[in-house]
């Protein structure tokens, strides 16, 4: 016999030696049925479950039916991020008669393009700091939801741009202060450093961080389109000594934001706590942020701030459909106004009460390319925020296991080995690049509808299939209030939810 045959023979039988000893570990362990029924070949089941996502978005799934975000989407944001043209060959694929199916009126007589591109003061009349805001921005996301570099690569790339970078409400870092972007400081239930040892909001901490000229607006988060009506999670495992010092929280424990705000507890309350920080913050634009559940409530907090005579200089409306992080199934998929609902109705509301005109808002979910600009526009919004797509442009890949901390590519992770794949100086051009371009795209969008400024865009410009045979525009769809109309009188379709609201309670639906 031969030496080869022999070290052939050997791992052979070392080979079958290992079959039974899994064999007989498979068949006396209690942990899986599978394997005890079917012992060594049962493996290829968990094999296969947990490559399962990634032979459906690679190998099954079309071009237009992926989900969050189908092929296309992603491709068009890739694409974009590496400033190449984004363009697509032999027409649509998605299907145009399908009931539900949106598109945007074209006009024969397209307008010139400005030379500008348009942007929308925020700043209502008790801000003396008013923010010039772009009309794409980066989204909540926090510091501890992202690595360090994927926060950097996205504040430098809001620098460059001239847009800005929501900071999340895990704390204002050292990331994102470092490149000089504006910041929106997202201050969430946990008051995440600006916070008392107790767990309250810190007057005294917040006013020198919010002194700083890198801050540019405040916002105050009730809820989240992902999981409103909880607070926010940080699992254990990224709760690093950095993440613990910035938060104000205990380091290797999970991070669980309370439900609710301790320092008001009605809708006056709230506006009296808008009127605080915005003083504490020298005068700068102090919003909200929520994801819709009732019309009542936002009609409550509409009350509210003409009852205290002070209102938010924006709110930020988020869908449903939004999400970066991890949140219970339960509530991604069933809780929550999506964002189309959401947003007319509080543009309706701060309309019919006058309040319109001085109060910017911003719409949040699934933000990523030109139209889905324009026809948020069109539903009320004054500017937009994206959070998954400027992952995308700083290289996420949709793998899913954000709240893992084992991301592939260093966007959702605290591990050092795995966020150094985040080249800072590439992805923040590709920021930069994708935001500048999607932009643009709205703008050329606006200009083939026959308008130069998005105050020109009308309801009737934004039309959906009802059934095969018939579609209707926006304003045939839904109802538009006329300003001062819900002081005057009530619509009937308005009147019960008006007569409910109240500015003294929270109200439950």
């Amino acid at each position: 016999m031969t030496n080869t045959s022999r070290a052939l023979g050997t791992i052979a039988a070392l080979g079958a030696g290992a079959v039974a000893a899994l064999a007989s570990y498979d068949l006396s362990q209690r942990k899986h049925s599978v394997l005890r029924n079917y012992p060594v070949i049962g493996h290829m089941r968990y094999l296969l479950e947990g490559i399962r996502p990634e032979l459906q978005q690679y190998f099954i799934e079309r071009n237009w039916d992926g989900r969050p975000y189908d092929r296309d989407i992603r491709s068009i944001i890739y694409e974009r991020a590496k400033g190449t043209h984004g363009e697509q060959a032999f027409g649509t694929e998605r299907d145009v008669n399908a009931d539900g199916h949106e598109w945007l009126v074209h006009s024969s007589a397209p307008a010139n393009q400005p030379d500008d591109t348009p942007r929308v003061t925020i700043g209502g009349p008790d801000c003396t700091k008013p923010y010039s805001m772009a009309l794409l921005n980066v989204s909540a996301m926090s510091f501890g939801a992202l690595s360090a570099n994927a926060v950097r690569a996205m504040n430098r790339g809001a620098h460059d741009g001239g847009f800005a970078q929501d900071t999340g409400e895990g704390g204002l870092s050292s990331y994102h202060l470092e490149n000089g972007g504006d910041l929106i400081w997202e201050i969430g239930t946990g008051y995440f450093g600006t916070r008392t040892k107790d767990g309250r909001f810190d007057p005294k901490q917040f006013a020198e961080k919010a002194s700083d000229e890198r801050v540019r607006c405040v916002s105050l988060k009730l809820s989240q389109g992902a999981k409103p009506g909880i607070g926010g999670v940080l699992p254990a495992p990224k709760v690093s000594p950095e993440i613990a010092s910035v938060r104000g929280v205990p380091v290797h424990e999970k991070c669980v934001s309370p439900a609710r705000h301790q320092e008001f507890d009605t809708p006056a309350g709230l506006m009296r706590f808008i009127a605080q920080m915005r003083e504490l913050c020298g005068g700068k634009p102090v919003g909200i942020k929520l994801c819709v559940g009732s019309r009542i409530e936002v009609l409550a907090l509409c009350k509210a701030m003409i009852e205290v005579g002070t209102a938010p200089d924006f709110i930020i409306v988020d869908g449903s459909e939004g999400g970066t992080g991890a949140a219970p199934l339960e509530y991604e998929d069933h809780v929550g106004m999506p964002l189309t609902q959401g947003l007319m109705i509080v543009h309706n509301a701060l309309v019919g009460t006058g309040l319109r005109s001085t109060i910017r808002l911003g719409a949040s979910g699934k933000i990523a390319a030109g139209n889905d600009i324009v026809k948020r526009l069109i539903q009320g919004a004054d500017f937009t925020n994206a959070a998954r797509a400027m992952m995308m442009a700083v290289g996420c890949i949709q793998a899913q296991r954000c709240h893992t901390d084992k991301c592939p590519v260093g966007v959702t992770t605290q591990n050092p080995r795995r966020a150094r794949a985040l080249d800072v100086d590439s992805k923040s051009t590709r920021v930069t690049n994708y935001q500048a371009a999607t932009v643009a795209e709205a703008v050329r969008l606006m200009a083939s509808m026959g308008v130069s400024d998005p105050s020109q865009l009308t309801p009737r410009m934004l039309r959906r299939n009802i059934d095969v045979h018939e579609s209707q525009s926006y304003a045939e769809l839904y109802e538009w209030l006329r300003p001062d109309e819900l002081l005057d009188s009530a619509p009937e379709s308005w009147a019960a939810d008006w007569n409910r609201a109240s500015a003294d309670v929270f109200p439950t639906p």
